[in-house]
């Protein structure tokens, strides 16, 4: 079986094609097998307040895709722009396989896996911008 699968602890939330779901007491794993769902758990979503760097910014450009927020085009456009604006910054072969990864995944319309991409450079770009942040 091919798709998305989604391990959910207990009450946690996940929005599908703009729903908000919340799973019961115990741990569950969906199987979300339409391929062109909307998928973002909102463990990982990032509130607007929130999007205050540039990679949180695209970051949330994938979410509002994803959730619905953004016209799917005009947002893959704008993901194809921040990720080409990112890459004159993240320079670094690990950067760079997180920035090709997301451009592939955008360039699919697959978005989910591009935000995925995209997440992984928070944690650095927070050490660069002086935030602190775990070591990656």
């Amino acid at each position: 079986m091919s798709g998305l699968v989604l391990k959910l602890g207990p009450r946690e939330r996940v929005m599908i094609n703009g729903v908000v779901m919340e799973n019961g007491d115990r741990r569950t794993r969906l199987n979300v097998i339409t391929p062109d769902a909307n998928v973002l758990r909102l463990r990982d979503a990032i509130h607007p307040n929130d999007a205050n760097t540039p990679v949180k910014r695209v970051c949330y450009v994938a979410q509002s895709v994803l959730s619905g927020e953004a016209d799917p085009d005009l947002g893959r456009k704008q993901l194809l722009t921040g990720i080409e604006q990112l890459s004159q910054v993240f320079r670094d072969t690990e950067s760079r396989a997180h920035l090709d990864a997301a451009t592939e995944h955008v360039l699919a319309g697959k978005t989910y896996p591009a935000l995925r991409a995209l997440r992984n450079l928070i944690a650095r770009e927070a050490r660069l911008l002086g935030h602190g942040g775990p070591e990656a």
